[in-house]
């Protein structure tokens, strides 16, 4: 049995800063204003992405992060820093049921609601909370075709198609829900 070695970017990936994901085009990015007071969050956030895609299967990825205030006197490496405190994702198949994946409908409206892992932590005064969504996490996490396959790890190449993935907004749109608890 070989020992496996894991580097340095595979142990700390969870807390990697996100600014190398901030502005590409396949990212939506949700920024609050500077905060004046702390806010806590203590629970599991939950994201409900309502969106439409051209494809019949599809990855969303959804992340809270907390954007460190752009200059730190004493570590200047963190000014602007994107903490990631909550992430996952979810593969579009199982939207309706695990047990019974189904094919996405093309082009029509679905909802995708899930759990983001559990949080406990504050956003300080001075810092932004930022939720990101994009539709892919490799390497982390497989490629998905965007076509609806019985099983991912057996598609063929033509099996990987580009696909466009449009999030609704508004009232009835997409939101994440964030589990905010008094600050004290």
């Amino acid at each position: 049995m070989q020992n496996t070695v894991f580097t340095p970017a595979w142990s700390t990936w969870l807390v990697s800063d996100q600014r190398h994901v901030d502005g590409r085009p396949d990212v939506m990015t949700y920024t609050t204003e500077v905060l004046s007071e702390p806010v806590r969050v203590s629970g599991a956030p939950i994201a409900e992405i309502v969106a439409r895609t051209t494809g019949t299967d599809g990855d969303f990825v959804v992340k809270v992060i907390d954007v460190f205030p752009s200059e730190n006197v004493t570590k200047p490496e963190l000014g602007g820093y994107q903490l990631p405190i909550s992430l996952d994702i979810f593969r579009g198949r199982y939207r309706d049921s695990f047990s019974e994946p189904s094919a996405i409908p093309a082009g029509k409206r679905q909802t995708y609601k899930f759990r983001l892992p559990t949080v406990n932590h504050v956003f300080k005064p001075g810092h932004r909370i930022m939720v990101q969504v994009q539709s892919s996490l490799f390497p982390l996490y497989d490629r998905n075709p965007q076509t609806f396959v019985d099983n991912i790890f057996n598609a063929r190449p033509s099996d990987y198609r580009k696909a466009t993935i449009s999030l609704e907004r508004g009232p009835d749109g997409s939101r994440v829900w964030l589990p905010v608890v008094p600050a004290n």
